[in-house]
């Protein structure tokens, strides 16, 4: 039996590595606005954010093929069945290439929508367009490696996504400078970028996968991937997680429109601060994915001590994560905006909004606190489960 020490010493296994790859992800974003913010124009810098929120739009909302691959991958493992961890990667990459092809086949119909949603200047229209339309075809890429997150983290192994992300982002970053930098591409050099690191990633992710569980596809035959109960399982897991990645990325997507809306400055600015809560976002997904990676293995395992234990700590470590990184936006928030821009103007409006980014942790708390308190305290008089 664990105790609430071994259970801390499974989150620490499982978040650590997920903390430092996660916080490549706005590492990259970072350098994206950083070199976007640092040529003549500041229609580059809005059109890269237009542009972002489009993809984060599109591809979190397909974060589905690593959450419920990640859940229902950890309560196969949980239960001891692996062949079945096999079979939730093919799943979950079919419905990744399916969607994909859609998205090709759409992607036109996508990006004027997009614009008839967010009012812009014809500048930032422009480049925003000659982004997407390079970005689009990482598409299969991005979501085939959602699947292979997915069934890694399931599986227990939060080091080869650590891997994945880091080799992903580092590759992004250098073919970014190189593209911008050097070759003067500007918008579609750090799309093209992103396109190549991105199926960079996926080869790499095969790789590993063939290398190390390639045992648990041999028996597999793809009618038994296609049982339409268990699609229907992960679907429906997976439209619960659709609506509320729509209403998280919606949030993010009308806070852009209505900035692009009101000058091409004041998206830049807002795209800057919008960096400081992809850092506080990613970093405490790490938790995140640590409690789906564990807490799905005791489920399958029947084992409903050790999910309250784990339940217990998640919110614990949380709680404390985010006052650390209130304090570090309190401490260097000036520091940081200069790292996004060198344009003094820019950094001068940002300043007075950094009171909110560094108060935005301790927001963000308050539902998570009152969560804990529903799972550890009310529940278990009422269910038994905790």
């Amino acid at each position: 039996m664990h105790t609430s020490e071994n259970i801390n010493k499974e989150i620490y296994r499982l978040a650590l590595p997920n903390i430092v790859s996660n916080f490549s992800i706005p590492l990259l974003g970072a350098v994206d606005t950083a070199l976007m913010g640092r040529l003549e124009s500041e229609s580059y810098l809005g059109a890269v954010g237009i542009g972002g929120i489009i993809f984060s739009f599109i591809y979190w909302g397909f974060g589905f093929l690593r959450m419920a691959t990640t859940g229902l991958t950890a309560q196969a493992f949980g239960e001891k069945d692996l062949p079945e961890c096999g079979r939730l990667l093919l799943r979950a990459t079919c419905i990744g290439i399916t969607s994909s092809l859609l998205l090709f086949i759409l992607q036109w119909q996508l990006i004027d929508l997009s614009f008839l949603l967010i009012e812009t200047s014809p500048d930032v229209e422009h480049l925003a367009r000659v982004y997407f339309h390079i970005r689009i075809y990482a598409a299969p890429a991005t979501l085939c490696l959602h699947a292979f997150h997915g069934v890694f983290l399931g599986l227990q192994n939060a080091r080869y996504p650590m891997v994945l992300t880091v080799v992903v982002n580092l590759i992004n970053m250098v073919l970014n400078l190189v593209f911008v930098q050097l070759l003067g591409m500007k918008v579609a050099g750090v799309a093209l970028a992103t396109v190549i690191a991105q199926y960079i990633g996926l080869f790499l992710a095969i790789r590993l996968f063939w290398r190390h569980y390639s045992s648990i596809l041999t028996p597999l035959r793809m009618r038994e991937v296609l049982v339409f109960s268990k699609l229907k399982r992960f679907l429906g897991i997976s439209g619960d997680i659709f609506i509320r990645t729509c209403c998280l990325v919606f949030s993010h997507a009308v806070f852009t429109a209505k900035s692009a809306a009101l000058s091409d400055t004041i998206l830049a600015i807002n795209t800057i601060l919008l960096q400081f809560i992809n850092l506080m976002s990613y970093a405490i997904d790490g938790l995140a994915f640590a409690a789906e990676s564990l807490i799905g293995k005791y489920k399958g395992a029947n084992d409903m001590l050790n999910l309250k234990r784990t339940i217990r700590q998640i919110f614990f470590w949380s709680f404390l994560f985010g006052i650390v990184i209130m304090l570090i936006f309190v401490l260097f928030g000036e520091q940081l905006l200069r790292l996004f821009t060198d344009q003094i103007p820019l950094i001068a409006q940002a300043k007075p909004y950094l009171i909110w980014i560094s108060v935005a942790p301790i927001i963000t708390l308050l539902p998570t606190f009152g969560t804990a308190f529903f799972w550890v305290r009310l529940l278990p008089k009422h269910c038994g489960i905790l």
